[in-house]
């Protein structure tokens, strides 16, 4: 069971990240700790006031909230019931056991997990010290836990997810063709027989980050004409360095023919395994600051590798995942429009994302509404504001709004009288 902890910075920015999933149908809130309700009868202000309460008999504390998640191994298949009875179970072990909190179970991912929300305030307005609780108690906990349930160890668990092959060091490999060789053979034969692609840039995606490439040469060159493919040593900077090596000469015969076999292949093989790297980039679109490199970072976490494809002028114009979980590798069209990378830098400029609506969360007994009446007023008022900084000047004159301005007296054409006709 692998535990992480963060410390969010208000209460209602956890409870919207939880209950945003649970109106999406991707997430259940299955228990209320120490609550006067149970969780089902229970909307999103009636959660929020059991920990305001607590929250509000402090005033000189900056962070009153935790927010934990409990990751079990895919092959866990643990009940509502069994998840209920490890997070109360843990809560108590890290001194949360007699404070209110929510259990959230998520389902858009590829393995088993819950997310607990708290409050760090006591009832007599104490608050309870976080500082290290993640390596000190939370560690503790979780091997307690792991070897009262019989989990998997998070030592264990964290060695599966990683890749598992180790990347290719360019500064030795160049002075010896034989290490060379022998460390280009075993990442390309891994790659090649364990990950799912579709082209020779998918290929070369998932090579990348064992700093290696498959090469067929300048579309002029001998290699190219023939349908060669040689491969070589990336240095740090990308650069191809030490010699190359033959395809044909490397023991799985990861050659052009054989490469494009896979291609056709892994078509439908890839086809089950995109919703996993899909809820991935929606988390960190979630969590991360407004840039793309910061969301990076963010999918690094989740084992997802991206490769950033850029023109001379450092122009962004195409984006691809490789998700070492899965082993599978997408571009981002590929998962839909939505994660191009014109619409990931789209969406990454809007920062964060906005928060739910009144209208949103209609019909939701459970979730209630997530966004108080104050916040979505200032919400608006500040889209109206940024509407009418970029409005066209142009537009504004050429406008047919109707106009309130006192026009001056001396501007007003006036009327000409009519003579009266006097009949005869």
């Amino acid at each position: 069971m692998v535990a992480k902890i963060t410390i969010p910075k208000s209460i209602e920015a956890a409870l919207n990240y939880n209950e945003k999933k649970v109106q999406k149908g991707a997430a259940e809130c299955l228990h209320a700790a120490n609550y006067l309700s149970e969780a089902k009868n229970m909307n999103f202000y009636q959660k929020l006031n059991g920990f305001e309460m607590l929250n509000n008999l402090n005033s000189r504390a900056t962070t009153k909230t935790i927010h934990i998640s409990l990751n079990f191994d895919p092959s866990e298949k643990l009940s509502n019931d069994k998840l209920i009875e490890v997070a109360n179970v843990y809560m108590e072990k890290i001194g949360f056991g007699q404070q209110p909190f929510l259990v959230y179970k998520h389902q858009d991912a590829g393995h088993p997990h819950i997310h607990i929300v708290s409050t760090t305030i006591k009832e007599d307005g104490s608050r309870i010290n976080t500082h290290n609780i993640g390596r000190n108690q939370s560690e503790k906990a979780r091997k307690e836990i792991e070897q009262q349930y019989g989990l998997i160890k998070a030592e264990r668990q964290q060695q599966l997810m990683k890749p598992g092959i180790k990347p290719v060091d360019a500064q030795k490999a160049v002075y010896g063709k034989s290490e060379t060789k022998r460390s280009i053979s075993n990442v390309v034969g891994e790659v090649f027989s364990q990950y799912k692609f579709t082209s020779l840039p998918e290929f070369n995606a998932a090579l990348k980050q064992f700093n290696v490439v498959a090469d067929r040469g300048k579309e002029e060159g001998r290699i190219y004409k023939n349908r060669g493919l040689v491969y070589r040593i990336l240095d740090a900077d990308g650069n191809k360095v030490g010699v190359p090596i033959k395809a044909s000469s490397i023991g799985c015969k990861p050659i052009l023919d054989n490469l494009e076999k896979k291609f056709i292949a892994n078509e439908v093989a890839k086809e089950p395994l995109k919703q996993r790297t899909k809820n991935a980039i929606d988390d960190c679109l979630q969590t991360s600051s407004g840039s793309m490199k910061n969301l990076v970072a963010a999918l690094n976490q989740k084992n997802i590798y991206t490769v950033l494809r850029q023109n001379a002028e450092g122009r962004l114009y195409g984006i691809t995942f490789v998700d070492n979980q899965n082993k599978v590798v997408f571009n981002g069209s590929d998962l839909g429009k939505g994660y191009s990378a014109a619409a990931l830098q789209s969406k990454l400029a809007v920062v964060n994302e906005n928060p739910l609506t009144h209208d949103e969360t209609k019909g939701s007994s459970s979730s209630g509404v997530l966004l108080k009446e104050n916040d979505l007023n200032k919400q608006q008022n500040k889209t109206i504001s940024t509407t009418t900084k970029n409005e066209n000047l142009l537009d504004v004159l050429l406008s047919t709004k109707e106009q309130y301005d006192n026009t001056p007296n001396n501007l007003l054409k006036k009327k000409r009288k009519k003579k009266k006709k006097i009949n005869l």
